[in-house]
């Protein structure tokens, strides 16, 4: 009960230190809506995607690219924002203050998980607001549509946590932790259906960004987000909803292996 405790007072702590940090609030918070806004307004004369012969049933670049800017918010909430912070609290000493404290590891995992939980709502709620009232997006308005947005949502934000955590064992010192992880972070959005069309993609790209979990993230918010017809334009022919929760499972399970193997509150070179 303790470590519960210790764990929902980090949240609160970890919230207000993560508003505090404007480089973090910019480039895991604001990007992806400053990227939609960008989308939507460079590609606002280039008419709609999907559209029958006639010219009917398509839709606005500006609602093509909400899934991506959703699944590309809960990536860099987690995997970017995580492996980055926890490697600069490594580098600065912050990790060895807090392993001679009772803090126990997985209060201070929960803290930083519900840190960005609690952020990444506020940022997708910002960011349909944004879609649906500045670019005129239609937002779904069946529950089944929401309930699975909410799983998605939900398993994608914290399998994107893990595997920050994880990854903020590769830096070698905390200032090299934005020259490690960020590149990674934008190569997954590029080929994984974030900012290109993934249906557009060659076929050996496609077969390579499917072994990560964002292109999966991304699939389970179209299915969310775009008209039925546009599930024909996935690589399979179909949403394939029990593999987006089967794919996005294994790589939460390989996160919490790695993240036993290399989390250490002190660096082993130190």
């Amino acid at each position: 009960m303790r470590t519960l405790q210790l764990g929902t007072s980090r949240i609160g702590y970890e919230l207000r230190l993560y508003f505090r940090q404007g480089d973090s609030v910019f480039f895991t918070f604001l990007f992806p809506i400053l990227m939609l806004s960008i989308f939507a307004v460079a590609f606002s004369t280039s008419g709609t995607i999907g559209a029958a012969p006639d010219g009917t049933g398509g839709i606005t670049f500006a609602a093509f690219y909400v899934p991506g800017m959703v699944a590309a918010g809960m990536l860099l909430s987690g995997v970017q924002n995580l492996g980055v912070d926890i490697a600069g609290e490594k580098g600065d000493g912050t990790l060895k203050r807090l392993g001679g404290t009772p803090l126990p590891v997985f209060s201070y995992f929960m803290g930083k998980i519900g840190m960005v939980l609690v952020s990444s709502v506020f940022q997708v709620i910002l960011l349909l607001l944004v879609a649906k009232f500045a670019f005129d997006v239609s937002l779904p308005t069946e529950p089944g549509k929401w309930l699975t947005f909410a799983w998605v949502f939900l398993f994608g934000v914290i399998t994107s946590c893990v595997l920050g955590i994880a990854l903020s064992a590769l830096p070698r010192t905390g200032k090299s932790a934005t020259a490690v992880v960020i590149p990674i972070v934008l190569l997954l959005q590029f080929i994984s259906g974030v900012y290109l069309n993934f249906a557009q993609l060659p076929s050996w790209l496609q077969n390579v960004a499917s072994i990560f979990p964002l292109k999966w993230m991304a699939q389970g918010m179209r299915s969310v987000f775009l008209p039925e017809r546009f599930e024909s334009m996935e690589p399979g022919g179909s949403w394939d909803l029990g593999l987006v929760a089967l794919v996005l499972g294994l790589w939460l399970v390989i996160g919490l292996a790695l993240c036993k193997m290399t989390f250490r509150w002190i660096r082993r070179d130190s």
